[in-house]
C-alpha cells in the first residue's frame, strides 16, 4: 500500500530502540512501502484495531522503559545527589521510577532521602502519574525519611489538579504518619484549594481540626483565606465577626487581612462597618505611615463616592492624609479640599487619587503598591500618572508596575503598547524582563490570532542575553499556532522544545497528531506519536481514530483498490 510521507521533523535527541526494527502494533510508526498488503478486512473495519493497539502500547512502553534502565551506568558508590541527577536526566517518569526503585537493590547499603522523595515525587506529578506518585508517597511513609512540608503542598496541588480532591484530603489527614515537623505550606494549600472549589464547610471543618495543632506554625494566612471565602459569597458581616476573633486566636491581622476585608465591607455597601475598620488601621498597622496602605484607603474613598458620599469621602481623606499617610504639615498645605464640591463621581475619584499620591511620604513602595493595584482593576490611565508622578520624584518602577501594566495592556488587547513598555520603558529603567512577563505577550498576541507574530517576537527574545524560554512558552505557542490551523509550524516548536527538554502535554501531542493526520503528513504524526509513547504518556482514542481515518482514506483506499484489480488482470 502506498502510503504518503511528507518530510519528517529532525529529532536530533531521539534515542533509537531495538524494538524500533520490529513491525508490529506496537511500533506507531506507518509501515513502509515495501509491507504486506493490508487485507479488505482490514480496510472494511479500521477501527478493530484501535483497541487492542492501547494495550500494545502498554507492554511497548514497559519494554522501552526496561531498555533505558538498562543503558544507564550505575556508579561504585551511589549517594542520593547523584540519584537525583540521574533521574532528572530521564524523559520518560517511568524509567525514572524504575531506576528509583532499582537504587535499593542495586546498593543494600543504599537508602533514599528527602530530597530524592521529592524529586520522584515531582517527576511523576508533573507528567500526571498520580498512581505512581501515591505509591511513592507510600514507600517515603514506610521508610520514616525526614520530609519537607512542600512535598505534601505540591502533591495535594496535583491531586486537586487532577480532580482528585478527597485524595488531597486524605493526604493530609495522614501527615502525622510521616516524618513531617511542619504542616503550615500543606493547611494553607489544601484551604485555598476548597475555597477554590467553594467547598466552604470543608474547609471551615479542617480549619477547627487542624489550626490548633502545632504543626501549623502560623493561623494568619489561613484567616484570611476563610475571610476571603465569606467575602466572596457576600458573607462580609461574617467576616468581620473571623476578623474581631482573631486576636483571641492570637493572631495579628496583617495588610492583606485589612485589604480583603475592606474589599468585602464595600462591595457588600457596609460602609459604616468599613470605616471603623479603617479607624482601626490608623492605630494597628498605619501609625508609622505605611505607603502600602493607600491601597485599602483607595478601596474605601471610592466606595463612597460610588454610593454618592463624597463629601464623607473628603473628610475620610482629610484623616487619611494626617494619620494613615503621616503627611508631613507642608506637604497638607498644598491640598484645596473645597475643589470637591462642584466635581462629578468620576471627576472626584480621579481627585482624590491625585490626593493620596501627593500626600504620602515619597518612597518606591507606595507608588508601587498604588500602580499595582490601579493597572490589576484596569484603569490604564490614572496607573499611568503613578508611573509619571513616580519618576518625577527619582524613583524607578519595579518589576511588579511593568508586569502588572503589561498584563493589563494586553487584558485591553493592546499588544504593541505592551511590546513597546517592554522594548523601551524597561530599557530605560534598566530593568530586565522576566520570562513572564514574555509570555504574557505570547499569550495576547495568540488570543488576537497573531500566531506568526508570536513566533516572530520568541525568536526575537530568543537572542537576547539571559532570556530563558520555559515550557510554558513553548506550549503557548504550539496552542496558539494549532488554533490557527498552522500544525506545521506548531510542529516545529513541539521540535524545539523537545531539544529544550521540556516535555510536552497529553493534549499538544494529541491536538498537533490531530490536525497534521488531515494534511496528509502522516509520517511527522506518527514520529510524533512515536515520541509521545516514549515519554510514557498512552494516547487517546481520538487519537487512534485521526490516524486510522488518514491512513484509511479514499485516495489510499482507491489506490488499493486499483493495485489489487491490476494484480487479477495480470497473468498468474
Amino acid at each position: 500500500m502506498s502510503i504518503p510521507r511528507s518530510s519528517s521533523p529532525t529529532i536530533s535527541h531521539r534515542r533509537s530502540h531495538p524494538s524500533d526494527q520490529t513491525q508490529s502494533l506496537s511500533n506507531p510508526l506507518p509501515p513502509s512501502p515495501n509491507d504486506a498488503k493490508p487485507s479488505f478486512q482490514t480496510v472494511r473495519n479500521p477501527r478493530s484495531t484501535i483497541d487492542p493497539s492501547v494495550h500494545e502500547i502498554g507492554r511497548y512502553t514497559t519494554r522501552l522503559n526496561s531498555i533505558e534502565a538498562m543503558n544507564i551506568i550505575w556508579p561504585r558508590l551511589l549517594t542520593p545527589p547523584h540519584l537525583i541527577q540521574l533521574i532528572r536526566n530521564q524523559k520518560n517518569p517511568l524509567t525514572a521510577l524504575q531506576i528509583f526503585n532499582e537504587a535499593k537493590s542495586k546498593f543494600p547499603n543504599y537508602r533514599h532521602n528527602g530530597p530524592v522523595y521529592a524529586t520522584m515525587i515531582n517527576i511523576l506529578g508533573s507528567s500526571g502519574r498520580i498512581a505512581e506518585m501515591k505509591e511513592v508517597i507510600g514507600q517515603m511513609k514506610d521508610d520514616s525519611c525526614e520530609c519537607r512540608d512542600t512535598v505534601f503542598a505540591s502533591a495535594i496541588k496535583r491531586y486537586a489538579k487532577a480532580g482528585l480532591v478527597e485524595e488531597a484530603i486524605s493526604l493530609f489527614r495522614s501527615l502525622p504518619q510521616f516524618n513531617c515537623v511542619n504542616w503550615t505550606e500543606s493547611f494553607n494549600t489544601l484551604l485555598q484549594i476548597m475555597v477554590q472549589e467553594s467547598e466552604l464547610d470543608t474547609a471551615i471543618r479542617l480549619f477547627l481540626d487542624n489550626s490548633h495543632r502545632w504543626e501549623v506554625k502560623s493561623r494568619t494566612r489561613c484567616l484570611n483565606l476563610l475571610i476571603y471565602a465569606l467575602c466572596q459569597r457576600n458573607h462580609s458581616d461574617l467576616a468581620l465577626q473571623v476578623f474581631q476573633e482573631m486576636n483571641y486566636m492570637c493572631c495579628i491581622p496583617d495588610r492583606e487581612t485589612y485589604r480583603i476585608l475592606m474589599r468585602g465591607l464595600c462591595d457588600d455597601g457596609r460602609l459604616d462597618e468599613a470605616t471603623h475598620l479603617l479607624y482601626s488601621m490608623f492605630w494597628r498597622i498605619s501609625q508609622k505611615g505605611s505607603g502600602e496602605d493607600i491601597v485599602v484607603y483607595r478601596t474605601l474613598l471610592d466606595a463612597l463616592c460610588d454610593h454618592g458620599q463624597v463629601q464623607q469621602a473628603v473628610d475620610i481623606l482629610d484623616k487619611v492624609i494626617r494619620k494613615g499617610l503621616k503627611s508631613p504639615k507642608r506637604s497638607r498645605k498644598q491640598f484645596n479640599l473645597d475643589c470637591f464640591s462642584d466635581v462629578e463621581v468620576q471627576g472626584a475619584k480621579v481627585l482624590i487619587h491625585e490626593a493620596l499620591i501627593e500626600g504620602l511620604v515619597p518612597n518606591s513602595d507606595c507608588y508601587n503598591a498604588m500602580g499595582v493595584d490601579l493597572y490589576t482593576e484596569g484603569k490604564i490611565t490614572e496607573a499611568n500618572k503613578v508611573l509619571y508622578e513616580m519618576s518625577d520624584k527619582g524613583f524607578r518602577p519595579s518589576l511588579p508596575i511593568y508586569k502588572a501594566k503589561v498584563s493589563a495592556l494586553c487584558s485591553e488587547r493592546k499588544i504593541d503598547e505592551a511590546i513597546q513598555v517592554i522594548e523601551v520603558d524597561m530599557a530605560e529603567g534598566n530593568c530586565v524582563p522576566t520570562v513572564g512577563i514574555y509570555n504574557a505577550v505570547l499569550k495576547g498576541l495568540c488570543c488576537e490570532r497573531k500566531s506568526i507574530l508570536a513566533v516572530e517576537f520568541f525568536k526575537k527574545i530568543s537572542r537576547r542575553v539571559g532570556c530563558v524560554s520555559d515550557e510554558e512558552t513553548y506550549a503557548i505557542l504550539v496552542e496558539g499556532l494549532c488554533n490557527e490551523g498552522r500544525y506545521e509550524e506548531g510542529s516545529r516548536i513541539l521540535e524545539r522544545m523537545l531539544i529544550k527538554s521540556y516535555w510536552p502535554s497529553l493534549a499538544i501531542f494529541s491536538t498537533l497528531i490531530k490536525g497534521l493526520c488531515p494534511l496528509g503528513r502522516l509520517y511527522e504524526a506518527g514520529m510524533w506519536l512515536e515520541e509521545m509513547v516514549s515519554d510514557g504518556k498512552i494516547p487517546e482514542r481520538c487519537v487512534w481514530d485521526s490516524l486510522v481515518t488518514s491512513f484509511c482514506s479514499d485516495t489510499v483506499v482507491t489506490d488499493f483498490i486499483s493495485s489489487f484489480v491490476e494484480q487479477l488482470k495480470s497473468p498468474s
